[in-house]
């Protein structure tokens, strides 16, 4: 744990023998939504000793419908990423979608964190590689964990070894996803850290209504099945009410039942510690 994290000044517990959690919400909302959702979850993080960083994506550039909600702006969103960081000393995350986004977007914060469809994109994962700050790629879809090695092969290339890798489900038809646990230890065979991502893995995308669907009923057995097989880290998404969330809301997790599964995160963690 130790050599994944040194550059993360702010994160804590890092000798808790804890999976690591990245979480929040899907998008900055508003100005005031983060900061009680980052709250919430330091708390209980805190509690847990729990690595802790906070996601949340300053845009949303990949949406169904051309309507759909995508940002309050780049740099009003990216300043309350900031201010969240430095309001709970904790570090944050959020998307980028091209070379000039991952440019822009390493003044703000402390993790540039690639999607699953743009994982294979060069141009991107050599500027991201370029900052110096911590990449994390989002498995694509339609790819295999053993062939992600070359999009780390990428970013290492500008001289920045701190890569991390996040499963997050493969296609399976048009409109589901599956979690296929084989990759979870092929990525860590690649040296790097990897993350299950356990509420987007539940995504029903590609659906006729043009908003993605999901099964959030499953987070748990996604996230147990994750830590039984041994995952450095779980990525989530997290809202106060789902069901009014501005992206993502159908397979995001309740904050108020993120304390229990936490709770028993860790005591499976524990167990498997100690196997």
């Amino acid at each position: 744990m130790k050599k994944a994290f040194r550059d993360l000044e702010k994160l804590r517990y890092k000798d808790s023998g804890n999976f690591f959690l990245l979480a929040g919400p899907c998008v900055i909302e508003n100005e005031e939504m983060a900061f009680p959702i980052a709250e919430k979850i330091k708390s209980i993080t805190d509690r847990l000793e729990i690595p802790f960083i906070f996601k949340a994506s300053y845009k949303k550039a990949n949406r169904s419908k051309l309507d759909s909600f995508s940002g309050i702006g780049d740099k009003k969103a990216l300043e309350i990423l900031k201010e969240v960081s430095k309001q709970f000393d904790i570090p944050v995350v959020t998307d980028v979608h091209t070379a000039q986004e991952a440019v822009m977007a390493a003044e703000y914060v402390d993790v540039l964190q690639i999607p699953a469809f743009l994982c294979r994109q060069t141009e991107l994962l050599i500027a991201a590689g370029n900052t110096g700050k911590v990449v994390n790629i989002k498995k694509g879809q339609f790819l295999s964990g053993q062939s992600m090695q070359y999009a780390v092969e990428k970013v290492k290339a500008t001289g920045n070894d701190k890569v991390w890798l996040t499963e997050r489900g493969n296609m399976f038809g048009y409109g589901d996803l599956i979690v296929d646990y084989r990759n979870l230890p092929e990525m860590q065979k690649i040296d790097v850290p990897v993350i299950l991502d356990i509420t987007h893995s539940l995504q029903q995308p590609n659906q006729s209504s043009g908003v993605t669907g999901g099964k959030p009923e499953l987070i748990e057995t996604i996230g147990r099945a994750g830590i039984a097989v041994g995952v450095d880290g779980i990525f989530l998404e997290t809202h106060p009410n789902p069901a009014m969330a501005k992206s993502d809301g159908a397979n995001m997790l309740r904050l108020d039942l993120l304390e229990n599964l936490l709770e028993h995160f860790v005591a499976l963690r524990k167990t498997i510690n100690d196997f």
